[in-house]
């Protein structure tokens, strides 16, 4: 009887977050959605609509999404496991650890440390210019990350975007910081996140870029809005942000692993041993000045949340240690004033 009982609500909790994301399907009149939850139920994952708008092929809940800037959070995890190998320092510099590389840097931006650089407070600008943007956009196999890394910091450090200490969100100091972590570590950034993020964690889908392949609907697509509505993006150069912004917002995965993700902070946010980092870590990592951590926004509540768009997706995720509960949401649809909200709704606690 007890079997049945949990089998039931089991089975519940599945339709559940299916209705969530036939809700989210129908109120942002996106081609596909996604929820992913974890609690006391377990995890599940829904998912609705089609990979390609028009087409026919409908979305798996094994099927991939694009991060956007949830990869922040995922290299602030990074940073920490190398902090506690004691690879590098939260209190390292750019001048420290840059020093020996060919670049002119700003000195209050070579006195910025990597507490301030992944909490948006090093002063760093947003982004590089236009002109410097378009040298490095390319496709993934056309493109070395870690190379185009170092020509992204020589056109972000230069100078100041914004006074040091003031809250500025920079794509730019994700990828100074990542510069760093890779600079300390000597291997490249990717390479770090398998080896100390992705692989450990067992996040077997997580890639970069655009997910699937050009010509089929193997994966969701994103889409961007235009004059005559939305239109799919195939992987590609044209599909997403250069490759040396892999730290700052270009990471895929399933939900699924996504949400392996969201409950080691859960866990570590809540004060539990996860074997993977220190309590200290975690505290470091979720501990705001103002409403930013470093890779979270942090609500009064405690709860830990980001979204991430590359103004084709929007995936928005949500950490409740209190509540013991994680969950994320997102579309393959660039419109965000429209859909935005419903996002956000998704999410709202069950």
């Amino acid at each position: 009887m007890l079997a049945m009982i949990i089998a039931a609500a089991l089975i519940q909790a599945l339709q559940d977050v299916e209705a969530r994301a036939q809700a989210l399907l129908e109120a942002s009149g996106s081609p596909a959605a996604m929820v992913t939850v974890i609690d006391s139920d377990g995890a599940r994952v829904g998912a609705a609509g089609m990979r390609v708008r028009g087409g026919d092929t409908p979305v798996t809940p094994d099927d991939l999404w694009h991060m956007g800037s949830n990869t922040k959070a995922m290299t602030a995890t990074l940073a920490a496991r190398l902090v506690e190998q004691g690879v590098i320092g939260w209190d390292s510099t750019v001048a420290d650890v840059l020093g020996g590389l060919e670049l002119d840097v700003h000195p209050e931006l070579g006195a910025a440390n990597l507490v301030s650089l992944l909490s948006h407070r090093a002063g760093v600008r947003a982004n590089i210019g236009p002109i410097a943007t378009l040298m490095l956009i390319g496709a993934d196999a056309d493109r070395d990350p870690a190379r185009d890394r170092l020509a992204y910091a020589r056109a972000a450090l230069g100078a100041l975007g914004g006074e040091p200490g003031a809250f500025l969100y920079s794509n730019a100091g994700y990828v100074v910081a990542a510069l760093m972590l890779e600079t300390a570590a000597n291997a490249p950034y990717e390479a770090l996140m398998a080896r100390e993020v992705f692989g450990p964690l067992g996040m077997e889908s997580a890639g970069w870029g655009p997910p699937g392949l050009a010509g089929a609907a193997d994966q969701p697509r994103g889409h961007r809005p235009g004059l005559f509505g939305l239109t799919a993006a195939e992987p590609g150069a044209r599909a997403d942000n250069p490759p040396a912004m892999n730290p700052a917002a270009r990471a895929h995965m399933s939900a699924a692993d996504l949400l392996i993700f969201l409950d080691l902070h859960r866990r570590g946010a809540a004060g539990e041993e996860t074997g993977y980092l220190t309590a200290g870590s975690f505290t470091r990592l979720h501990a705001p000045e103002g409403d930013y951590a470093l890779g979270w926004g942090v609500q009064a509540d405690g709860a830990l949340t980001h979204a991430g768009s590359n103004t084709m997706w929007l995936v928005s995720m949500v950490v409740k240690p209190v509540e013991g509960w994680a969950g994320a949401a997102g579309v393959n649809d660039g419109r965000l004033d429209r859909v935005s909200g419903p996002v956000r709704a998704a999410l709202e606690t069950p």
